[in-house]
């Protein structure tokens, strides 16, 4: 049976789910210690194991519960006193391989989630995801329009910020063009599964260049997910243009 897409109601809410159980890094940490335990872990023995307050742990783990990643059953105690409650994955067979501290399960999933929209809305929603994070990321660096940078030096700028989350990007010129060229795709084999996420790449480069230069057109010229052995961000200053 084919599986039915999803409109944009229910597409939000699912991001809204997933951002919720995954979107914070310790939650993201404490699942893949519950992960490897297939006897389960009490919140006590969460807490013990990252350094959080034991009530911090259990917020974690009942969001986990919440998004059905987790489920909690019971443990009968050494002494007289009442079953101490464990929590467990409910998939404990998934094979998780990647490192802790990246975000690939989230990446994933909202891989998963943006290929159950039509083509043409998921790439507008990855690039918008991309644009408000590029924003961010440079209002993180204390960026605005206002700095009077050089486009040019705006561009070196974004270049940094992508290295910096894990792109290995630079800028360079290219005839009369300017790009950034990125050597290391940190979505890695999600990519090219579902390429509609190098539409977030597109998005953190205007949404960076928007904050820290001016308005500007991006077109991805080469992507990694479709074979290519860099990705390479074509930009162009709308304003020399005009």
């Amino acid at each position: 049976m084919a599986q039915r897409a999803l409109n944009p109601t229910e597409f939000a809410n699912l991001v809204n789910a997933i951002t919720s159980a995954f979107g914070d890094p310790t939650r993201r940490d404490i699942y893949l210690l519950i992960h490897e335990q297939p006897d389960g872990l009490t919140a006590s023995e969460v807490a013990d194991v990252t350094g959080l307050h034991a009530n911090v742990a259990r917020h974690h783990l009942d969001k986990l519960v919440g998004g059905s990643y987790v489920e909690v059953t019971q443990r009968q105690s050494s002494g007289a006193g009442r079953p101490a409650k464990v929590y467990r994955a409910t998939d404990p067979g998934l094979q998780l391989e990647f490192d802790v501290g990246h975000d690939d399960i989230l990446v994933t999933l909202l891989g998963k989630a943006l290929s159950r929209l039509p083509d043409d809305e998921a790439a507008a929603m990855a690039e918008e995801v991309g644009l408000e994070f590029g924003k961010q990321m440079a209002a993180s660096m204390g960026g605005s329009s206002e700095s009077q940078r050089s486009f040019r030096s705006a561009l070196h700028v974004v270049a940094d910020a992508l290295s910096a989350h894990g792109f290995a990007a630079h800028a360079e010129r290219h005839g009369d063009e300017l790009r950034i060229v990125s050597g290391h795709c940190p979505f890695g084999d999600v990519a090219i599964e579902h390429p509609v996420i190098c539409a977030v790449d597109r998005g953190m480069v205007k949404g960076l260049l928007g904050s820290l230069y001016g308005e500007t057109e991006v077109a991805l010229s080469s992507s990694v997910a479709h074979g290519d052995e860099e990705c390479i961000a074509d930009v162009s200053d709308v304003h020399a243009a005009n």
